[in-house]
């Protein structure tokens, strides 16, 4: 029998973590009723949550759903996207097709699998260059800021020819823009200087080309599909925020993760056949996006026993979807052997991560690289005493105090 817009009380989404790297106990309640959830929003409207693993997967792959986040409800803000924003221009993962098609055609030739693996010397002459400052510098150190941040942050600039000398501004930025009881006042602000940082750039790459991603989309582009400046830039801004956020957050938190757990530890260190293994295990097993991906239906649908109509949103909860048992056994276990290829932590259907080869390619260098160079590393603080960003829309540690047994 469907639940219709008129059946359960909805629900608030579920915030409330017991585990560092478990979501929300709420949502394995929920899960188990094998159908969706009637979920209240910040802005009073009424829309679904899905927490099964196929449900999910079927949400993201329906064209019967829209990205367009003009039309959603945030499931953490109260406050909307402005329509009429120009700076929505270049922000495709908030488009459908066939505009998204459009950007993801034009972008996606240059994140493919050999273009990164030609990155993977940089990005290995990166880590090390950050590990010899670990231990020149010596214990204590906070990862995040000596490893976990920076490695992306440069590897991201240096793709797109952004100066490294103006992360400290995008940074700061990015986390105005990231936190989810932010004042709207500031989160605009912070918007707005972004933007005009990124467009002066584009104006830049224009004036004086250079070998760099933003460059080359300024200047190669066909030119019967090219993108304007405003488009540029909006690209330009995606392309930076989300390159150094989400990855300088697995690679802090995973570590989080297996020095909680020194025996998987253990075998990212002594066995390097399980590196891609490893990777893929953590990304399913702590999935930072932690509100989930949201949708609203084009039209009356009827997914995991709901009756969706046009105009509602669905959250699909990643996080959820993959601890779900009938897909993964035992999920809520780190087990780096098993076959977790399968999870969607970078999502699913047309709207799949564009930079997940990069993001990889990033942690199956920086992980074991962390774990050999310092193989006593552990926590300096009590595991309760790490601050955690359950404040922010993508999750991790705000820091990560650790130290090791230095040189005598």
């Amino acid at each position: 029998m469907s639940v219709t817009s008129s059946g359960p009380s909805p629900v608030s989404l579920p915030r409330h973590r017991d585990c560092p790297f478990d979501p929300p106990g709420a949502y394995g309640a929920l899960r188990e009723r094998r159908k969706a959830a009637r979920l209240a929003f910040p802005d009073g409207k009424a829309g679904w949550l899905l927490t099964g693993y196929e449900d999910v997967r079927e949400l993201l792959a329906d064209d019967r759903f829209s990205s367009d986040r003009i039309r959603a409800s945030s499931p953490v803000r109260a406050f909307p996207v402005r329509e009429d924003d120009p700076r929505r221009l270049g922000s495709f993962i908030g488009m459908d097709p066939p505009e998204h098609t459009r950007y993801r055609r034009l972008l996606s030739r240059w994140f493919t699998v050999r273009r990164m693996r030609e990155l993977l010397p940089r990005i290995e002459g990166i880590v090390t260059d950050h590990l010899d400052a670990m231990e020149r510098t010596g214990p204590p150190a906070d990862l995040v800021r000596a490893f976990a941040q920076p490695i992306p942050s440069l590897v991201i600039c240096e793709l797109l020819g952004v100066p490294y000398a103006d992360r400290t501004a995008f940074q700061a930025w990015s986390a105005t823009l990231f936190r989810i009881d932010e004042d709207e006042e500031k989160i605009f602000a912070a918007r707005d200087a972004v933007w005009d940082y990124m467009r002066d750039l584009v104006a830049a790459k224009r004036r004086r080309p250079d070998g760099a991603l933003l460059s080359r989309l300024v200047h190669d582009a066909d030119p019967a599909a090219a993108f304007s400046d405003a488009e540029l830039t909006g690209v330009g801004l995606l392309l930076l925020i989300a390159g150094h956020e989400t990855t300088a957050n697995m690679l802090a938190l995973g570590t989080f993760a297996l020095l909680c757990h020194p025996e998987q530890a253990r075998l990212v260190r002594e066995r390097p056949e399980l590196t891609d293994d490893a990777v893929e295990e953590l990304l399913r097993y702590l999935t930072i996006v932690q509100f989930g991906t949201v949708r609203v239906a084009r039209e009356d649908v009827e997914i995991a026993g709901a009756r969706v109509r046009a105009g509602e949103t669905v959250v699909a909860s990643i996080a959820a979807a993959n601890r779900d048992p009938a897909r993964f056994p035992a999920p809520d276990d780190l087990d780096i052997t098993r076959d977790a290829t399968e999870h969607i932590a970078f999502g699913h259907g047309v709207h799949q991560c564009l930079g997940q080869h990069l993001a990889r390619m990033e942690m199956r260098t920086g992980y074991p690289a962390l774990l050999r160079r310092f193989p006593t590393l552990r926590l300096a603080v009590p595991v309760e005493e790490v601050p955690l960003r359950d404040d922010m829309l993508v999750y991790g540690v705000h820091r990560l105090p650790v130290t090791w047994e230095g040189r005598a």
